[in-house]
């Protein structure tokens, strides 16, 4: 069965490609993905790989977890399951919902 890893620490300039082909000295490679943020289209600096078998991820986190790829110390451990959070609040940030204006009542206008 696949094991997923986390790995962190990449850097910006890591490919899934380089991502593949380094964990891939150690076994079998499922997928490797690096997480992109959205507004920049630039990574988020970490990770996921996905090894065949239970040894070879082992395996991959013995080799690779404070190596240096890219210029940056690795860490790589076992990913754990993405925890459930909290629904966003609905809305548009910070607007006022009543739409109300926000400069005063106006009942004192030109009244002198």
């Amino acid at each position: 069965m696949a094991k997923k890893l986390y790995v962190g620490s990449l850097s910006y300039g890591t490919t899934e490609e380089t991502l593949r082909n380094a964990f891939s000295q150690v076994g079998t490679v499922e997928s490797a993905t690096v997480i992109i943020d959205k507004m920049s289209g630039r990574s988020k600096g970490f990770g996921f790989v996905e090894m065949s078998t239970e040894e070879e991820a082992q395996a991959a986190i013995e080799m690779w977890n404070g190596k240096e790829l890219d210029g940056r110390k690795l860490v790589v451990n076992e990913a754990r399951p993405m925890e459930a959070r909290p629904p966003r609040r609905e809305g548009g940030g910070g607007f006022n919902r009543n739409r109300s204006g926000g400069f005063g009542g106006g009942e004192r206008r030109n009244t002198w």
